[in-house]
């Protein structure tokens, strides 16, 4: 009986013969009925109730593949596939296969199924085996003629390296026998050479003979063509000359020849050159290219061009018409010209673009009246309101020039010379740089003219308070234009001095809006109150003051805003020239920032034009410095403006004190009667009959009822800080700060709103005035201190009324002013001892 180890081993070899995917194939088949299906199977099932024959085994190693009829597919077969698997567990199969059998097997008749299964085993054992076979015979007769093909390549091996080693030695024997020839041919060759090239400079040194007795007779002929033939032979001649002890002589000598040859073909070329003659211009291209007289022809084009332009300057000079108009024509016919005199000249010169280039540069610069007087002119009858603005309207036209001309170079972009191009650039905006130097001091002056129109005073307060109001608006509305100017005129360069400018600007608004402040305060009479003035309630300076703490919040709001805008204004248009390799105070990382500049120039100079880096160093590093830290930091991170932005808050400040001073100043009048009164130490009538009488008998005073009333009334006049939506409002109430803080340790209620905060000010401010009125009061009488005690006491009330906590000092003076005098040293334990002994003596207590 076969094993199941043994059943294994030999599945499991014989399966790594057969293609995983025949196998899969054939584990579907079965017969029909005993009909053989295919050609090469015979064998059938004898226990099959249906003679099921196993064909799969038999079917695998044949050349046609298995398929089994329609009916035979219909039954479920065995899967021989699973014996490949590394993990092949035996009661597994055997139980899959059972539980995959047919229902007779299910039924009950398991021992005939299990003997279908060990016939099919057997089956497929042996066709194995014969596989197996097969293979084995095939290999072993294969075997004898692989040996023999390797033992066959194994000499052909040996006898390549023996080839190789006889090759060898015959390369070196030949290296040896003729290394000694072959260096006397080099030797021979080199001779040869020298002795060639000392015959043809003999040869042309001789010709200098020759054609020096011949010129003569050839200027004669005035043939330019055969002059310059002639020259230029000479020319050769010449330099093979170099050695000889004449050379400088004969040097001078051609150079005079090229002279008389110029100023023969001058008029011809000339003429050529103003008529546009494409071939006689060519041609004296040829002829002086080949004298190497290049510049001199160039300096004859230049001068023909040159002159009409500068006519056309001059007639527009003695026009009537404005500067601006005058530099719109000079740059049209500029302009006109390079368009029409590139088109000429890539026809006759080989580098068109950079001559007409230079003819614009030359042009320019030869300009009578030059361009820089009559800027400063023009600048000069603008008058100095209008200098800025007249200036920026000529700078406007040469911009538009400049796009103009640079639009033009752009198709071409390979074809120019980028040193010519930056020259260009230089002779275009160069009449404007002295004014881009200094263009910081010309802002910062145009800023306080136009300043000087915002009016802030007026004769009555609400009108001044109006006026702050617009002032807003227009103040920023003339930083915005200043930062406008800088970028159209200086392209971001002049940022510090725009920066300066600005400064100055927010100081002299702060300063004309300070002394407004201190004219409000005097119409207001907020500081010389007379001493013996009704007191009546007035809210109007209050209201006025609230008014202009909504200013100073607006001042606040739109300062933060404007800010933000200049720095990414200024990031926008000079960050370009930051170089990535820039470190701040670092001369390597400098140095490092002017190359990168410099390439960058070179890409692109009409984007990149840069007056202040080599005219003023110093204020470019601070330019960088600048962009160095906005760019590290982030735009939303920079103190750009920090001076302004501290004044206003100090503006912001002044206006908390005069709304503070309007409400508080006449409860501080009355209160520094309070050591003035006579009726302190005066008895009263009746005094004697009424010293045993309770406290609750007497009635607070006149002077701290109208002040109990007045706080009283506090609430509904702070009202707007509580109902009014208005966002600058509240920035200027949280930014400002009020005087008389709450007193450290106080156990004071959360406060919501600013209303709050202004009533407890207000109120501390009363009580620690008071308490330092009662504390100068000379002299108390029994009666007095009763009184001065009753008038406390409302003054307690009435904080209790509005939930705001008396003051400490308050609540001391109170309990001493109530002590007995035989209680008084008791009642003083724990009290300020400098308080306790000022209240023993105003009273006449001993302490």
């Amino acid at each position: 009986m076969v094993t199941a180890t043994h059943f294994r081993k030999k599945v499991r070899r014989a399966a790594r013969l057969i293609p995983r995917h025949s196998l899969r194939e054939r584990t579907e088949g079965q017969c029909a009925e005993g009909q053989i299906t295919h050609p090469c199977c015979t064998l059938r099932c004898v226990r099959c109730p249906r003679r099921v024959a196993c064909y799969f085994v038999i079917a695998v190693f044949q050349s046609q593949p298995f398929r089994p009829e329609p009916q035979a597919r219909s039954r479920a077969a065995m899967d021989f596939s699973k014996f490949l698997a590394d993990d092949f567990d035996v009661k597994e199969w055997i139980n899959a296969a059972f539980k995959a059998g047919p229902k007779e097997a299910a039924a009950g008749k398991a021992d005939g199924h299990a003997a279908t299964l060990v016939m099919k085993l057997q089956l497929f054992i042996q066709e194995v085996n014969h596989a197996v076979e097969e293979t084995s015979h095939q290999a072993l007769q294969n075997m004898p003629r692989v040996l023999r093909d390797v033992e066959a390549l194994k000499q052909e091996a040996s006898f390549l390296k023996e080839q190789m080693i006889l090759v060898k030695e015959d390369i070196r024997k030949f290296e040896q026998d003729t290394s000694q020839s072959m260096q006397v041919l080099v030797e021979i060759d080199q001779v040869k050479s020298r002795m060639q090239l000392a015959a043809e400079s003999l040869q042309e040194a001789d010709k200098w003979s020759t054609l020096s007795a011949d010129i003569e007779e050839t200027f004669k002929t005035q043939d330019i063509a055969v002059i310059s033939a002639k020259l230029t032979g000479m020319q050769n001649s010449l330099a093979m000359l170099v050695d000889t002890p004449d050379y400088s002589e004969k040097c001078v000598h051609l150079e005079a020849l090229k002279n008389r040859l110029e100023a023969l073909a001058s008029p011809q070329i000339v003429a050529a050159f103003t008529t546009q003659s494409v071939d006689q211009s060519k041609a004296f291209v040829k002829v002086f290219t080949e004298v190497d007289r290049m510049p001199q022809l160039l300096a004859y084009y230049y001068k023909c061009h040159k002159v009409q332009l500068l006519t056309a300057w001059q007639e527009l000079c003695q026009s009537d018409l404005p500067l601006d108009r005058q530099l719109t024509g000079l740059y049209d016919a500029l302009l006109g010209a390079w368009h029409s005199q590139i088109q000429w000249a890539t026809q006759v010169f080989k580098n068109p673009h950079e001559v007409v280039t230079v003819l614009l540069i030359q042009t320019l610069g030869a300009l009578v009246p030059s361009l820089p007087v009559c800027l400063s002119s023009g600048v000069e009858r603008a008058g100095p309101e209008l200098e800025l603005t007249k200036l920026l309207e000529f700078y406007d036209t040469t911009a538009h020039f400049a796009k103009a001309l640079e639009m033009a170079l752009l198709p071409h972009p390979h074809e120019h010379n980028m040193v010519k191009v930056t020259e260009l650039v230089q002779a275009v905006y160069g009449p404007y740089k002295p004014y881009q130097l200094k263009y910081g001091d010309m802002e910062e002056n145009h800023l306080l003219i136009q300043l000087s129109a915002v009016p802030l005073e007026h004769g009555e307060v609400i009108d001044c308070v109006q006026e702050l109001s617009h002032s807003v608006n227009k103040l920023f509305g003339l930083a915005s234009a200043a930062v406008d100017r800088c970028a159209r005129f200086t392209n971001g360069l002049g940022t510090c001095g725009l920066l300066t400018a600005l400064k100055s600007l927010f100081a002299k608004y702060v300063s004309d809006f300070g002394s407004t402040l201190q004219s409000i305060r005097k119409k207001c009479k907020l500081d010389d109150i007379p001493a013996n003035f009704l007191f009546q309630e007035d809210w109007t300076a209050f209201q006025n003051s609230v008014r202009i703490i909504a200013t100073c919040g607006e001042l606040l709001r739109q300062c933060g805003d404007f800010e933000q805008q200049l720095a990414n204004r200024i990031l926008s248009t000079a960050g370009k020239y930051l170089s990535d390799s820039y470190s701040p105070r670092s001369l390597a990382g400098f140095q490092e920032s002017i190359l990168a500049d410099k390439k960058s120039s070179a890409k692109n100079p009409w984007q990149e034009y840069n007056y202040l880096q080599k005219d003023n160093p110093a204020e470019y590093a601070s330019l960088m410095e600048i962009l160095y830290t906005l760019k590290e930091k982030g735009s939303s991170n920079h103190n750009l403006l920090a001076a302004p932005r501290t004044a206003l808050t100090r503006l912001n400040q002044q206006a908390h004190q005069l709304a503070f001073d309007s409400v508080f100043l006449r409860i501080k009048q009355q209160l520094l009667l309070i050591p003035k009164m006579d009726s302190w130490n005066t008895a009263g009538i009746g005094e004697t009959l009424t010293d045993d009488l309770p406290a609750f008998s007497l009635t607070p005073l006149e002077y701290i009822s109208n002040i109990g009333q007045y706080i009283m009334s506090l609430p509904l006049n702070l009202e707007p800080f509580v109902t009014q939506e208005d966002s600058a409002l509240e920035l200027a109430l949280h930014a400002g700060k009020l005087p008389f803080p709450p007193e450290q340790g106080d156990d004071l209620p959360e406060l919501d709103n600013m209303a709050d905060n202004w009533l407890g000010s207000i109120a501390r401010a009363t009580m620690e005035t008071y308490c330092d009125a009662i504390l100068q009061i000379p002299e108390l009488t029994p009666h007095s201190t009763k009184q001065l005690a009753t008038d406390m006491d409302y003054l307690i009330n009435v904080m209790d009324a509005l939930g705001l906590q008396p003051s400490r000092t308050l609540q001391n003076i109170v309990t001493l002013l109530k002590s007995k005098p035989e209680d008084y040293r008791q009642a003083s334990k724990g009290l300020p001892r400098r308080l306790a002994a000022t209240v023993a003596a105003m009273r006449g207590v001993t302490y």
